[in-house]
């Protein structure tokens, strides 16, 4: 069988190019969730090319019915998962990351950590299940180098989500969402590496990437990726896991970050 991919927030950016890049491998079947899938041209686009590959669901990853629903339809379809990916964040609900504690508020502390925390926490919940019954191997390349086969759950970090890193402050709400994403990443690692049947989890940051989340700061970035060399080189790094990987924060490049 095909490998099964589920690509959780596919609307636009990051996630929607891991579908496409996935989907060009012919080797995949991808589900590719999201809040609205009827607004995002870029998914019906895809969704028109690969009919047979792509399966589309709804997904609003601050409900857990939805994630509930979602998993068990990728289970009655497929009865497994082989790559999860958690692609859906946000900086804040204004757009704009806070520059000093007086612009911190409960509301886009709160609408942060879920977006970027706890979503993905629940994805992992309900689709461990499925996870224990794939072996992730979502490409040629990953049958050749695998010794020990087992499927892969990303969440998508980012670099300012590292405390020993953080020298310049600011953006508490993404910065503490990230953080807790990377705590939850580890604890997963812990939990799913127990037993026979591992479950290889790592936080992964992207780059500074040309997105709608990136585009207010880029006067300020050096090395700005698009979209596509990004995703090509985290899906080289997903490539490249084994069970010694998992619980780790890597960059784009295989790069360690510190917690």
């Amino acid at each position: 069988m095909a490998a099964v991919c589920v690509v959780q927030g596919a609307s636009r950016g990051i996630g929607l190019q891991f579908c496409s890049a996935l989907l060009s491998r012919n080797v995949c079947k991808v589900i590719a969730t999201c809040r609205n899938p009827s607004q995002s041209e870029g998914l019906l686009n895809l969704k028109d090319k690969h009919q047979h590959s792509l399966s589309v669901l709804p997904l609003d990853m601050t409900n857990e019915a939805d994630i509930i629903s979602a998993a068990q339809e990728v289970s009655n379809r497929y009865g497994k998962v082989d790559l999860l990916i958690n692609c859906a964040g946000m900086l804040h609900p204004s757009g704009r990351g806070e520059t000093s504690l007086k612009s911190v508020s409960q509301e886009g502390l709160l609408e942060t950590l879920s977006t970027n925390a706890v979503g993905p926490l629940l994805m992992a919940k309900h689709f461990t299940p499925l996870l224990m019954k794939g072996d992730g191997l979502i490409g040629t390349q990953s049958t050749e180098k695998k010794s020990q086969h087992c499927a892969v759950l990303v969440n998508m970090s980012a670099k300012v989500g590292s405390i020993q890193d953080n020298g310049l402050g600011g953006w508490y709400s993404y910065r503490m969402s990230k953080a807790a994403l990377n705590m939850s990443t580890k604890n997963l690692s812990i939990e799913l590496g127990r037993g026979q049947k591992k479950v290889v989890c790592i936080s992964l940051h992207p780059g500074t990437v040309d997105t709608d989340l990136s585009r207010p700061y880029h006067k300020n970035v050096k090395t700005l990726f698009t979209v596509s060399h990004s995703v090509d080189c985290m899906l080289k790094v997903v490539d490249s896991l084994s069970v010694s990987d998992t619980g780790k924060f890597y960059t784009y490049d295989k790069s360690l970050l510190p917690f």
